[in-house]
């Protein structure tokens, strides 16, 4: 909600209303205005009775998709009431946050929300999935929420393909073609697809477009009648069997001063990205041309550019001719539904299984096969996998080993978590998966995770950075089989005395204390942390001179973080900093 009213009706309302005026950014408006504003705001909020509430909105109520959401609240702030606009105008979610700002009881009738079930009127605006076909939606919606078997098509992947896979109802079954809904099985269909699709006669249809396209396109020189160019490409690739779906135009910076740019932008609110002719040149496409090369320096603008501006993903409708243009269409590979492998790389964080990240364990959750660093990785981290998916610990595979289960997969079309801990940039041994991955053309990604150095801090309660004092963190290791460059010796890297955690080195930990000693105190504050957020985790605390028994005495080797620095349990001079730094956040007396 961009635009918030807040209506207070009598004065016993004051406090509530100037408690959502505050946190929700809004405006207290009188009640006699609300005629006058009721398309100023996308919500009112009524401070007070009912009955005052829907006697001042009723002249005003025209139609739920078009009126601004109403919500109402007591004057001592107990409930939030859904009035108006449901879930399609906003209302439903804004009682909740209502309620959550006020510790209020959220007031909400609507049936599919009740029910925890797919609100369907709100996934057009929600996900920008325009409606390409549908039966009445009321008796869609009667359908569904009344538990009729239900058919689900996806055809591609976007954020609310992923929520509906996640969230998947119990009557409701995911099919992998159309031909799959059998009207002696299912009431309704919803498909999200750009293809044209229709369903079985005796079955319900709702028909949501993703808008997951990237469309190239040629111009010639200022073309006459560029207002209809939009609408002949539609059709143009509409004939190909993909309704219009896409968001993104990409063409040659030389036309970035063409008529039917701006239209692009300023009309139809599209995004409109431009490559140069070197960079269009360099681009495989399956129709080249000797005279798209002799004029603009490229043997193709239009795929070229659909290809480079979906991240050289997958062209879907090559060349198509208009009169004054060229267009082709093309899907980022990440919107495609697995017909080709895919890597995640996943960061699995400190080892707590809570602690991996949302998108992480989405990843996890989708996998056909999870490959995991066993003897770093707990096994808890892989149990959300789905059924019939391959799960396997990398212990005791040599890195051959890993590369080629992993393209056997992927040769199979399967989506793959390769899980490494912490967050994968840091010791992670993924660069060589990554040239592997790089040689054999295969698509992947990578999700950051929570490193094991974050975990110490939260663990150890400590700020790892003080003002004035220490501003740097080093992260490093000890000089082990592996030999460290030259410039970054740890006793080089001690002089900044900065605050340094240092990993994989518990079984040189002699060493390790040697070189430190060679530039911080030796009372400097060191943790030797074990198993961080594990069941099992161990936290030992001292000082520097003792690392090295610490670390022999509680018989300390693999999985095991030391942390050095004065920022280990500081708690001194804060109050001084505090009033120094943050005085503008109080005044004198206050």
């Amino acid at each position: 909600m961009h635009k918030i009213a807040i209506i207070q009706i009598s004065e016993a309302g004051k406090g509530v209303a100037q408690t959502l005026k505050n946190q929700l950014n809004a405006t207290i408006i009188d009640r006699g205005d609300v005629g006058t504003r009721w398309k100023d705001f996308d919500a009112f909020v009524f401070i007070g009775a009912m009955g005052i509430c829907v006697r001042t909105i009723s002249p005003f109520v025209q139609d739920k998709h078009d009126d601004p959401a109403v919500v109402c609240v007591d004057t001592f702030g107990l409930n939030a009431i859904s009035v108006l606009s449901g879930h399609v105008g906003g209302a439903n979610a804004l009682t909740q946050t209502v309620a959550g700002v006020l510790g209020a009881n959220p007031v909400i009738t609507t049936q599919s929300d009740n029910a925890g079930l797919w609100a369907l009127d709100t996934f057009e605006k929600r996900f920008d999935w325009p409606i390409a076909s549908e039966d009445e939606m009321n008796d869609c919606i009667f359908a569904f929420v009344n538990k009729a078997p239900t058919a689900l098509l996806l055809e591609v992947r976007d954020k609310g393909t992923d929520y509906l896979e996640r969230t998947l109802p119990d009557h409701v079954t995911l099919v992998n073609d159309i031909s799959e809904v059998d009207p002696k099985k299912y009431r309704l269909v919803i498909m999200v697809t750009p293809f044209k699709r229709y369903a079985p006669q005796g079955v319900l249809e709702l028909h949501f477009v993703p808008m997951v396209g990237t469309i190239g396109f040629g111009l010639a020189h200022h073309p006459e009648n560029y207002e209809h160019i939009i609408d002949e490409m539609d059709k143009a690739i509409a004939d190909m069997g993909i309704l219009p779906c896409a968001n993104r135009y990409c063409t040659i910076d030389v036309k970035a001063d063409e008529p039917f740019v701006e239209e692009l932008r300023d009309e139809y609110g599209k995004e409109v990205v431009f490559f140069t002719a070197e960079q269009l040149a360099e681009v495989d496409v399956p129709h080249p041309s000797d005279v798209v090369a002799k004029h603009v320096g490229t043997p193709s603008v239009c795929e070229a550019a659909a290809i480079l501006g979906s991240n050289h993903g997958q062209l879907i409708v090559g060349k198509v001719k208009g009169k004054n243009w060229t267009a082709a269409l093309a899907f980022d590979k990440k919107h495609l539904r697995q017909r080709q492998g895919h890597v995640e790389i996943v960061g699995a964080g400190p080892g707590d299984p809570d602690l991996v990240s949302v998108r992480g364990r989405r990843m996890l959750e989708r996998a056909d096969l999870i490959l995991y660093a066993g003897s770093l990785v707990p096994r808890e981290l892989t149990t959300c996998a789905k059924p019939g998916a391959v799960v396997r610990s990398s212990a005791g595979m040599n890195l051959e080993e890993q590369c080629l289960l992993m393209k056997e997969h992927y040769d199979k079309g399967h989506f793959i978590v390769r899980l490494h801990t912490g967050d994968p940039c840091i010791f992670g041994a993924i660069q060589e998966q990554m040239a592997f991955f790089d040689q054999n053309g295969m698509d992947y990604h990578i999700t950051p995770g929570i490193s094991s150095f974050l975990a110490a801090a939260a663990e150890l309660r400590s700020q790892f950075t003080i003002p004035e004092r220490t501003q740097t963190i080093i992260l490093t290791r000890g000089e082990g089989r592996t030999p460290m460059p030259e410039k970054e010796k740890l006793h080089l890297l001690a002089r900044s005395q900065s605050t340094m955690c240092i990993f994989l080195s518990a079984a040189i930990v002699d060493d390790v204390q040697q070189e430190l000693l060679q530039e911080y105190p030796e009372d400097t504050p060191v943790a030797a942390c074990y198993h961080l957020t594990w069941p099992d985790q161990k936290i030992y605390r001292g000082k520097l001179k003792d690392l090295a028994k610490i670390v022999h005495d509680n018989g300390l080797t693999l999985t095991t973080m030391l942390v050095v620095g004065e920022s280990i349990d500081n708690r001194q001079g804060l109050s001084e900093l505090y009033n120094k730094h943050f005085t503008h956040l109080y005044r004198k007396g206050e």
